[in-house]
């Protein structure tokens, strides 16, 4: 019983670390592509988000789109965001996108 309930406590503990690091390389793409427009707290406060009219990325209205939805924009770009499909990996858009959610008001 002790040996299963380690084993299950070592399971968990793993979960954590590797769910975590995901978070971290989503936090660190994000400021790498999207600070710049978007700003560090996602709410587009920078010259140039202001000048794009970007939308608070914590906002509801960007929270309801659902992964698919957000993933895409950042695959394919939408309006002058510039596409990254190729500049970060399908994992990597993944993460930003977990970041992203992370953001929610």
């Amino acid at each position: 019983m002790k040996t299963i309930l380690r084993a299950l406590l070592m399971f968990l503990a793993l979960a954590l670390v590797f769910s975590s690091y995901s978070f971290a390389d989503g936090a660190a793409d994000f400021k790498a592509k999207c600070v710049a427009c978007h700003g560090a707290t996602g709410a587009g406060d920078t010259t140039m988000g202001k000048n794009l009219k970007l939308k608070d990325l914590g906002s509801a209205e960007v929270q309801k789109q659902t992964d698919d939805e957000l993933t895409t924009t950042i695959s394919k770009g939408k309006a002058k965001m510039p596409a990254y499909d190729g500049k970060l990996s399908k994992e990597q858009i993944a993460d930003v996108v977990k970041f992203i959610r992370s953001l929610k008001k």
